[in-house]
């Protein structure tokens, strides 16, 4: 299975989580409790499989076609077994390989091979083809890097910079070129409609009268039965009238026979015409999405070298002085300022990075830093080709998974894939039924409704922060930041109704963004005050969001922990540079990243922890600093690192890895132990808080007791005023 063998970590990410399953200790309409999960075995430890995506030809009727697969080999079985994806629990078949023989026919498509077993023939076409000529593009671009750092000058280097520039320009040029390409087949693939199209009306028409001259040939039957089935008549016919009308029935028959010969054979003939018209247009549609593909991957290439090209630009500037340095400075305007898609023709559409995401973020946050901007600028770069060359490979599978779900219902596939990130399209819908049964026991009918009028009856004590903080929310999302936006009107009814709902919290500084994200999701406002109130009163722990933040304190300490447990080299290196993440981390749980991750990344997180709870959050703390730990352990003063925690969430552009690190890396993650750590820590916290609290009555008793006496000398508030 060529092609197929990929990198044994992640084969082993397709495996079933260690956890319990979903919803295991309840009925199918309770969510999963976070119970202790059973210890997995580290990654390193995993045996190697044989594995990978594969596209499998099958089908039932006329209508056959390639599907993606994935494969992976059972060496004890000696089985090839294959599923839709690589998170399925439970294979489709499989595959003898026992007795089975490889076929490679010369005449195929490139890529195509044959099983054949002594029961079927199963033709499979490999998928890694474009893989393989990325890491031959990859190996160009380590060579290139080379030569750029082995330069001696900055005239070398700048050559080298003109090089790649060439490089984008020629990019360029092949995906207009691949676009007239496809827009040609996409052209021929239309005509080919057409006419099968015409050929089935044609075919349809002759069908149509093929049965109505069956019809009249039935008739007739009938007839002539009924003529040899009545008595003769009293009146003598002649015996030569008699066998000339006999004569003339048989030769009428014979001729309908005749035509419905004819008929039958031009019903072949068609049927044969629409049958290689099917395979024509199968062949196109193939090819068009061959190209389309390829199109998407020289896009992200083009990303990748654009991205390049700017951080190259950007270390020449750190290092050149003088006319360089002008030069170099000119050079990352235009950078900035235009995109090398822009030189292509009119009318070819691509898919270029967009000003705002489609929950209505900035791309490229407006900066006022010329080298904040330029990081915007490569991050964008960045998450654009991971986009691309996700989107057939990952996106589309996904997509068509959760389009066959169906009704939901907890489990231990919708674990899965919630965990693997919700489609837009379904978002909406998924995020409401898990609140629903977070909630169900709260919601009252027109509860909202009553909550808003309470409100215009008398002001909330918290009103005022409210309105303070509505202006703060998400300024670089155009929903919160257009004047003529319903949103902010939206959240301000959301955030007031919630206080009056919660008394004991009222509102809570964080709380205003927890709300703006599921207003951009869920769009309806009394959708996103249940969604507040299924976070804050179901979610999390008591006392997350009361004045002592007592809660989100001893999660501070939890993670403090795990951090020491899972990644010891990266906390190490931060004590000796007596680093404090909790600047950084108290943030991230009060708002659930709601800060720090792009949307894309950000949103996935929220699809699993509105199911599972805090744990999601702990794992993905773990799996940012993971991510990030090389770039970190490389910064050897504790500025520079503080400086560089500021922005280095947003440097994660590759949500597939984030998740495989969170849900795979840092296993085992038993709840047990989450909830052993958060009672021994809040009980320490408690002690402490009980031991300040006892320090301050002694203080105001030893004050209260000396009395408000003034120093000699001094002069009192009250005589300096009644002197004045």
């Amino acid at each position: 299975m060529e092609g197929a063998h990929e990198n044994p970590a992640e084969c082993s990410s397709s495996a079933p989580s260690s956890e319990e399953p979903a919803g295991s200790a309840r009925g199918p309409e309770v969510l999963p409790r976070e119970e202790s999960e059973g210890c997995a075995r580290p990654l390193d430890a995993a045996p190697k499989k044989l594995c990978g995506y594969l596209s499998k030809f099958g089908g039932k009727g006329p209508i056959r076609g390639w599907k993606s697969r994935w494969f992976f080999y059972d060496e004890k079985k000696c089985h090839l077994y294959y599923s839709r994806t690589a998170q399925d629990a439970n294979p489709l078949d499989s595959i003898d390989l026992s007795s089975a023989v490889f076929d490679c026919k010369a005449d195929a498509e490139e890529g195509t091979f044959e099983i054949k077993t002594p029961s079927r023939v199963i033709t499979l076409k490999e998928l890694v083809r474009i893989l393989h000529k990325a890491l031959e593009a990859a190996q160009q671009e380590k060579r290139a890097s080379s030569a750029y750092l082995a330069a001696a000058e900055d005239k070398d280097r700048l050559e080298l910079v003109r090089h790649k520039v060439r490089q984008i320009a020629e990019l360029s040029r092949q995906v207009e070129a691949l676009e007239q390409e496809r827009e040609s087949l996409a052209h021929t693939a239309s005509l080919r409609e057409q006419q099968l199209q015409e050929l089935q009306r044609h075919v349809q028409l002759l069908m149509e009268k093929n049965q109505a001259k069956q019809q009249v040939i039935c008739k007739l039957s009938e007839q002539v039965t009924r003529d040899f089935m009545q008595p003769p008549s009293q009146t003598p016919v002649p015996p030569e009238v008699a066998d000339r009308d006999f004569l003339s029935q048989q030769e009428k028959m014979e001729h309908l026979k005749d035509d419905m010969e004819a008929y039958r054979t031009q019903n072949r003939f068609l049927n044969s015409e629409i049958h290689q018209v099917t395979k024509i247009w199968r062949r196109v549609a193939e090819k068009e999405k061959a190209l389309l593909m390829k199109c998407a991957y020289l896009q992200a290439k083009n990303c990748q070298v654009e991205s390049k090209y700017l951080a190259g630009l950007q270390r020449l500037q750190e290092a050149a002085e003088g006319e360089c340095a002008e030069l170099l400075r000119q050079l990352i305007q235009e950078a900035l300022q235009c995109e090398a898609r822009e030189a292509l023709a009119e009318g070819v559409e691509l898919s270029p990075v967009s000003e705002y995401d489609e929950y209505g973020f900035l791309t490229v946050p407006n900066y006022e830093m010329e080298d904040l901007k330029l990081l915007a600028k490569i991050q964008a770069l960045e998450v654009h080709s991971h986009y691309l060359l996700a989107h057939e490979a990952v996106e589309r599978p996904l997509r068509e998974r959760w389009a066959a779900l169906g009704d939901l219902a907890p489990s231990a596939e919708l674990k899965q894939l919630l965990r693997a990130g919700v489609p837009r399209e379904h978002r909406p819908r998924v995020w409401k039924w898990l609140i629903h049964l977070r909630v169900r026991h709260l919601q009252i009918p027109g509860r909202y409704q009553a909550l808003l009028s309470q409100g215009q009856v008398r002001k909330h004590p918290a009103a005022r922060q409210i309105e303070l903080d509505l202006n703060r929310t998400f300024p670089n999302n155009k929903h919160f930041t257009c004047p003529t936006s319903s949103f902010p009107d939206k959240l301000r009814r959301v955030l007031l109704a919630f206080s009056w709902q919660n008394p004991t919290i009222g509102y809570c500084q964080g709380l205003n963004r927890l709300a703006a994200i599921a207003l951009l999701v869920l769009e309806e406002e009394e959708s996103a005050f249940w969604c507040l109130v299924a976070i804050v009163e179901t979610i999390m722990p008591p006392d997350y969001y009361s004045k002592t933040l007592t809660s989100s304190q001893v999660d501070q300490r939890v993670l403090q922990d795990l951090l020491l447990e899972k990644l010891p080299r990266l906390m190490a290196h931060l004590g000796q540079h007596r680093v404090d993440l909790s600047f950084l981390t108290f943030n991230w749980f009060l708002v659930v990243f709601s800060d720090s991750l792009i949307s894309n990344i950000l949103l996935r997180v929220w699809d699993a922890f509105l199911y599972e709870g805090t744990k999601v959050i702990f794992r993905y703390a773990l799996a940012i600093f993971k991510y990030n730990e090389e770039e970190i352990l490389r910064l050897q003063d504790a500025l520079e690192i503080y400086q560089y925690l500021r922005f280095f969430t947003k440097t994660i552009c590759n949500s597939q890895k984030l998740m495989h690190i969170a849900f795979n890396d840092m296993n085992p993650f038993p709840m047990k132990q989450l909830q052993q750590l958060r009672t021994a820590h809040r009980e320490r916290l408690e002690a402490e808080l009980r031991e300040l609290e006892q320090l301050k009555a002694e203080y105001l008793e030893t004050r209260n007791s000396q009395g408000p006496a003034v120093p000699e000398g001094c002069t009192s508030e009250d005589e300096g005023e009644g002197e004045a």
